[in-house]
């Protein structure tokens, strides 16, 4: 029980005080460094914490945490200023939609969701995890990140999920780059079959990617005539969130 009281206690600070060193964890706790080390790394292999992108030496909360208790998020920012857009984009279109946010470069995370009223609708749990290169939301991210990460993503295998599924990482640089121009991300049965989807990111105060808000549904109520308008719906309503977050 021990380790698993310090690993809850050093989980905690790393919340309190992210982005943190083993260092700063080790005077805090008074620990051996190999003891903390050890500790950090568990959690993160069990996706709770991660290291930080811009330094790799310093620790923070991975997005998976966030599927333990959602309700934490309504304290939020980034809850709070996503809360209101969603709904009336829920309410413009009675669609389900979903705001998700990257664990690192290993996938999105839902964080919340609105439920249309459709008898037939896509359903993601909160935590529930997709896959960068296969989802409207992981392409909406990707397509902001630096060429570096989106490299990383690349470097390995990009599993196929169904014949939709982009898996050449040529083919992936090029869809990224229309999603950069059109503002959205696309997903026509991509991942789930039967499942589409528009996405968008929410970004931060230096354009990195905090979040993907996305519009899901199902292949049979997907209209491409309608394409341009939701994905304008979309676009609008993570600009509102970005707008509102940066407040």
């Amino acid at each position: 029980m021990k380790s698993v009281t310090r690993s809850l206690r050093i989980l905690e600070a790393v919340a309190k005080h992210q982005p943190v060193t083993v260092g700063e964890l080790t005077k805090l706790f008074g620990l051996p460094k190999s003891t903390v080390q050890r500790t950090l790394v568990s959690l993160n292999e069990a996706g709770w914490l991660r290291a930080n992108r811009k330094d790799t030496t310093r620790w923070e909360i991975g997005a998976r945490i966030l599927a333990v208790r959602p309700a934490a998020l309504q304290g939020s920012s980034l809850f709070a200023a996503a809360r209101e857009p969603m709904t009336r984009l829920r309410d413009a279109l009675n669609e389900t939609i979903h705001l998700s946010v990257p664990d690192a470069l290993q996938c999105m995370v839902v964080v919340d969701r609105l439920d249309c009223d459709h008898t037939v609708r896509t359903h993601h749990a909160i935590g529930d995890t997709s896959p960068l290169h296969a989802t409207a939301s992981g392409h909406a991210v990707l397509a902001h990140l630096p060429k570096s990460e989106v490299d990383e993503v690349t470097a390995g295998t990009l599993e196929g999920y169904g014949a939709e599924t982009i898996t050449d990482p040529v083919q992936l640089r090029a869809e990224l780059q229309r999603v950069r121009d059109r503002g959205y991300a696309v997903n026509h049965n991509q991942y789930l079959q039967g499942v589409c989807a528009i996405a968008a990111p929410v970004l931060d105060g230096d354009s990195v990617p905090l979040a993907a808000v996305a519009v899901s549904l199902p292949d049979s109520r997907f209209e491409p005539g309608r394409l341009a308008e939701l994905g304008q719906l979309v676009t609008d309503t993570a600009a509102e969130i970005t707008a509102r977050h940066l407040r």
